[in-house]
């Protein structure tokens, strides 16, 4: 429909002219349950009913909602024509009067997409699941609403639903006579309010605080999944966490949590991470842990339960304006996820996970075509879904890191904490946050803001040491560089760290921190030192930028950057190693060679899960093709080694055993995998439970050695949801052409799979095992894509789009295909062009990273 995707001037035009002064929702969701008489899309009845004001009384404007069927609107007490009204995705709203009240009352449609109100069935037990996810605007295919940040307003929900069922909302509820009613939230925007409802288990504590006025806080907690996941639910854990987290903001923001209750629900098929919805924050119910894992996988669940947390201050109680200012709340939170991950939990690691994880992430996305300011230029919608990027949450949040460092962490916290008492309720742009920050460090956020918010890119810090006859440092500068592309140079707080070989540890022996600026900057302060054997820019991490290396300290790394004893230094080197990989500068099978060589002395086991996804990624992308074979035996000779040299139970272990599966092909490894299935085989301390099972079927299915019985089996085995997941997976993953086929017309001729078997289908049929029998399929991407983007909803053609691009037809004919469906579709949707620029430089990088030769 040409008005589904709301351009930013249309919002404007209408935040102008209009004030919402509440919305009363009814939903019917008694038609989730029981069979669907008849044909067409399962739908509930949504009554809403708007109240709003029109500073231009006569003037004309609409309000959104996406349905397959309006049966009666109502404005101003006239009843007006739905046919003439509604056109599929807006209301049309004439003759306004000052004060309105608008009435809709419609047949909106389940989703299985995990847009709007998503109702899942649940393999196991048949129960059915329903919850909503709305960011950035979804909340239109559930009720009539103005679907834009600005337009603030308090709701009131009331919901029906089927006997035996709980449901809640963002606001505290009660339930009579099969009818759940639910308190009036505070102003908030459209894409935060939600409802979850099914026979959920549901668990409860409460926070309490003093907040030093003679007054206590209490805050009822509350956390569900699914009942199938019941077993498996830390829900004390999840509670701890949430607790810290409560009691480190409230030190912090000086600003009392705003939103009443705080339940957290972990729901089936969802397509993020989590959303904070403020009272009820939703989650991927992936963390809900079904078998053994590592402690990263417990730090990644503190980080994103502390990070939904944030948004409660940054994004719910202060809201951008429109979506290009989406960086005020997720670079807010993805900062202060990893701030009070270290200040307030048991994982006082958390800044290593950030420089090793979130900035890679960053990285990458700052080297691409679409990448962009972190204040962006959002035009529409569909800018706004694809702009949840590496550059607005993990760059934005490691600019924050920097802006720490800039003004100092007292001035920067007590900006937020004006922000939040100055912009409560509201929205704000980029100069109200500059404005606070202004005053509270004295510092010209303007300059700051210009380089580092306004301006795209990467800069790589290079250091450059001369010694003097004594063999000292004479004189150490650091050199910055800039793309053409992007040629910003920015203002740089770092430090400088000095290592050498003790006892055979590399270890710092002198530090200095200074600013860098400009394309070269003396560091005085190191004159004089003994002569390193390793020069560490940006150690500790300070700032964002790519660390690159002089000649004798990339010597020493491939020598001794396993006996690096500080573990941040040693993850900024594994990170910048990967970089020069990423960059051609570094022979991608010298970075496997590397991990071959010290990833076992990695002590932090997120680091080395890292090195584990790096060296993959190596392998399959960087490697030249004759030498792929070389690698991946490597890989899986070390894999293996380790995996029977780590200590039994561990975690390191199960990280290796992991990886060994992932590399696994020969026909050796291969047995071992099946054996250590069947029991034949046995690892001293390695438990083979159910997820870890599913990890070692995937290769023996990509492989040809687990045939569809043998998955069946496996089904049969764990009949749930998760277990259907990964047996879609496995079934894709089969070396067969009529495996392929009916995976691709499943994805693309039919919308029959919900978005988590769409994306379980895109896992299976691309094995860089198989680019042979995949090779047909390159021309046939770009011949489909066209129709997928404009046939499904934007999430699910999002993920066919990214998922299918052929990028294991690493050749140049792949990348002219590429450029050939780029220049002939120039007019194409912005969104599905950014998707395959995006895929066609990946593919440009992994080509030339293919061609860098070993230093002579």
């Amino acid at each position: 429909m040409p008005g589904e995707n709301l351009s930013r001037d249309e919002a404007r035009e209408r935040a102008a002219l209009l004030s919402v002064d509440g919305y009363d929702v009814s939903l019917d969701l008694r038609s989730a349950v029981g069979d669907l008489p008849g044909g067409g899309p399962r739908t509930f009845r949504s009554v809403t009913t708007l109240r709003f004001r029109c500073n231009e009384p006569g003037a004309s404007s609409f309000a959104d909602l996406i349905a397959p069927s309006v049966t009666a609107v109502s404005l101003n007490g006239r009843d007006l024509d739905p046919g003439e009204v509604f056109d599929g995705s807006r209301v049309l709203l004439e003759d306004l009067a000052a004060e309105n009240e608008l009435v809709v009352d419609a047949q909106c449609a389940y989703s299985r997409t995990g847009e709007g109100l998503h109702r899942f069935v649940d393999p196991e037990d048949g129960e059915v699941y329903l919850y909503t996810q709305y960011e950035p605007a979804d909340s239109r295919r559930v009720f009539a609403n103005f679907e834009q940040p600005d337009l603030k307003a308090p709701f009131r929900f009331e919901v029906r639903a089927p006997e035996g069922w709980t449901v809640w909302s963002n606001g505290e509820g009660s339930a009579a006579d099969g009818v759940w009613r639910f308190a009036e939230t505070k102003p908030i925007s459209t894409y935060i309010t939600c409802v979850v409802a099914g026979p959920y288990h549901y668990v409860t504590d409460s926070y309490r605080r003093d907040l030093g006025d003679g007054t206590t806080l209490e805050i009822p907690l509350g956390a569900m999944c699914r009942k199938g996941l019941a077993p498996y639910f830390e829900a004390d854990d999840v509670f701890l966490v949430t607790k810290q987290g409560l009691d480190f903001f409230h030190d912090h923001f000086d600003y009392p949590y705003p939103f009443g209750k705080y339940d957290q629900a972990f729901v089936p098929e969802y397509n993020l991470g989590a959303m904070e919805n403020p009272g009820l924050v939703t989650f991927r119910e992936e963390y809900v842990f079904r078998g053994k894992v590592t402690q990263a996988s417990y730090e990644a669940r503190a980080n994103v339960i502390l990070h939904e947390m944030a948004h409660m201050w940054f994004g719910d109680l202060v809201t951008m304006e429109w979506w290009d200012d989406l960086w005020l709340k997720e670079s807010f939170a993805d900062f202060m996820g990893a701030f009070s991950l270290v200040g307030a939990t048991r994982f006082t690691d958390g800044w290593i996970t950030f420089a090793n994880r979130r900035k890679a992430w960053a990285y990458r996305a700052d080297q691409l075509p679409s990448t962009h300011p972190v204040t962006a230029d959002i035009r529409d919608l569909q800018d706004a879904k694809l702009n949840f990027d590496g550059i607005t949450y993990a760059k934005g949040a490691s600019v924050l890191k920097q802006l720490v460092a800039y003004v100092g962490q007292d001035a920067f916290l007590e900006g937020a904490r004006r922000y939040f008492k100055r912009h409560a309720y509201g929205n704000t742009r980029l100069g109200d946050l500059l404005s606070v920050l202004g005053e509270t460090s004295g510092r010209d956020m303007g300059a700051w803001a210009r380089s580092w918010l306004q301006t795209a890119g990467v800069n790589a810090l290079t250091p450059q040491v001369l010694l003097d006859a004594e063999g000292r440092v004479a004189e150490l500068a650091v050199l910055q560089e800039a793309v053409e592309s992007h040629p910003e140079l920015r203002p740089h707080r770092v430090a400088i760290g000095l290592y050498r070989v003790e006892d055979g540890s590399l270890v710092r022996y002198a530090r200095a921190e200074t600013d860098v600026d400009g394309p070269r900057t003396l560091v005085t302060e190191l004159a004089g030192q003994d002569a390193p054997e390793l020069v560490l820019v940006n150690d500790d991490d300070l700032t964002y930028c790519k660390i690159r290396f002089d000649e004798t300290s990339l010597a020493t790394l491939r020598e001794h950057l396993g006996a690096t004893t500080d573990p941040l230094a040693r993850a900024l080197c594994w990170s910048a190693l990967w970089n020069l990989t990423r960059d051609a500068l570094l022979p991608a099978l010298d970075f496997v060679d590397l991990v071959t060589r010290f990833a076992h002395r990695e002590s932090d086991i997120g680091v080395l899960q890292m090195l584990h996804a790096w060296a993959g990624s190596a392998l399959v992308h960087y490697v030249p093709r004759d030498r792929r074979r070389t690698g991946e035996l490597m890989l899986a000779e070390v894999a293996l080694r380790e995996l029977r040299a780590a200590g039994p139970g561990s975690e390191h272990q199960l990280a290796w055993a992991r990886f060994f599966a992932s590399v696994a092909s020969a026909p050796d490894d291969l047995a071992l995998l099946r054996g250590l299935l069947d029991g034949a085989e046995k690892i001293e301390g390695l438990v083979v439970d159910q997820e870890l099972r599913w990890a070692f079927l995937e290769p023996l299915a990509a492989h040809g050695v687990a045939d569809e019985g043998l998955l069946a089996a496996e089904l049969a085995r764990d009949d749930t949801a998760s277990g259907k997941r990964h047996q879609v997976r496995c079934l894709a993953a089969r070396p067969s052409a009529a495996v392929k086929a009916q995976a691709w017309a499943q994805l693309v001729e039919s919308d029959a799979l919900s978005n988590a078997l769409v994306e379980a289908t895109i896992a299976g049929f691309g094995q860089s095992s198989q680019r042979e029998l995949l090779a047909p399929y390159a021309q046939k991407y770009f011949a489909v894509i066209g129709r997928i983007w404009s046939e499904r909803s934007i999430q699910i053609a999002m993920n066919v789009v990214k998922g299918l691009f052929p990028d294991l037809q690493d050749s140049p004919e792949t990348l002219a295909a590429a450029d050939a469906w780029l220049a002939a579709h120039a007019s194409a949707p912005p969104a599905l062009r950014r998707l395959v620029l995006e895929g066609r430089d990946d593919l440009a990088r992994a080509l030339r990273a293919q061609e860098a030769l070993p230093k002579d």
